[in-house]
């Protein structure tokens, strides 16, 4: 088949790779979203699918909207039978989706029903699911509630972030949208509807939101740091300043004062509403990461001084 693939981040490279490796399939274009900034310069920079489909000459749509005519006028001139999608985004409107005979056709990192929307990944770790996934379907007007195609599962383990999580997800599901997509193009596969139930929701989980709230359980402060591991970063307030934290381990036994730091030559913990917690990592505001041994060997917190 012709593919237009979408797609923007890194996670989204493992399936291009696969696509573009593909002896079925040809990619005769990518959809990305328009060169950023980032790094301490701030300097404009492709994204990670642009920077591949550059290096493997195939030509890059960068339009600021799915919907702008040119795009539009674009993508109908290149024909695709079909458009896979990872991690695009962007909202795609109607006119774009009924370009291709085939669809658009996403790949999202969970079994859907289950945590639709932004940040799937970071929900199954914060919200402490065993398994997750990740699934094909087609895609529809309303917010990833196509018919499905396909699942692969996936354990999450203790010490998963989502960062570590994520990249295996994005390896097998690279897998499961080359399957996907052979399977369309036999007519093998046929996407079914998803359940009613078992409906959730994956909302973008914000600086706000990444917060470490002392007064709550220790498992939910390691679910919650885990689930922030790399961005947005868990993040706690020092004297009036911010400290992101990196993974912690639960202490079994040891009790303090939610917030309260009990720091010795080995150790650093912090209280919860149940058992405290160690730190591993810490990064001050302004900082470089560091060890918490050695950060609170540099700012020596006083036996009043909690973390807010």
């Amino acid at each position: 088949m012709r593919l237009v693939f979408a797609g923007t981040p890194e996670t989204a490279l493992p399936s291009l790779r696969a696509l573009i490796d593909s002896p079925r399939h040809e990619v005769v274009a990518v959809v990305t979203r328009p060169d950023a900034q980032s790094g301490r310069g701030r300097r404009v920079h492709p994204s990670p699918v642009a920077e591949l489909a550059e290096e493997s000459g195939i030509e890059v749509l960068r339009p600021q909207k799915a919907g702008d005519p040119a795009f539009l006028d674009r993508l109908r001139a290149l024909e695709p039978d079909c458009c896979p999608v990872v991690a695009y985004g962007a909202l795609l409107p109607q006119s774009a989706l009924d370009v291709p005979r085939h669809g658009w056709i996403n790949l999202h990192f969970s079994l859907l029903p289950a945590w639709r929307g932004a940040a799937p990944v970071q929900h199954a770790i914060l919200h402490g699911d065993e398994i997750t996934g990740a699934s094909t379907f087609q895609i529809v007007k309303e917010l990833d509630a196509g018919p499905v195609y396909g699942v692969v599962t996936e354990e999450v383990r203790a010490a998963d972030t989502s960062g570590t999580l994520l990249e295996r997800l994005a390896v097998s599901g690279a897998g499961l949208l080359a399957a996907t997509l052979d399977g369309v193009e036999d007519g093998a596969l046929e996407p079914r509807p998803q359940p009613a139930d078992g409906v959730t929701l994956a909302p973008k989980i914000s600086v706000a939101d990444a917060r470490a709230d002392w007064g709550r359980p220790a498992m939910h402060l390691d679910r919650l740091v885990r689930a922030c591991a790399p961005n947005p970063g868990a993040w706690t307030e020092f004297r009036g300043q911010r400290v992101k934290l990196g993974p912690v381990r639960v202490a079994e036994g040891e009790r303090l004062a939610p917030g309260e730091i009990v720091a010795t030559k080995t150790s650093v913990l912090v209280g919860t509403a149940t058992d405290a917690v160690e730190l591993g990592e810490v990064q001050p505001q302004g900082k470089r990461l560091m060890g918490a041994v050695e950060w609170a060997r540099g700012v020596r917190p006083e036996g009043d001084e909690v973390f807010k």
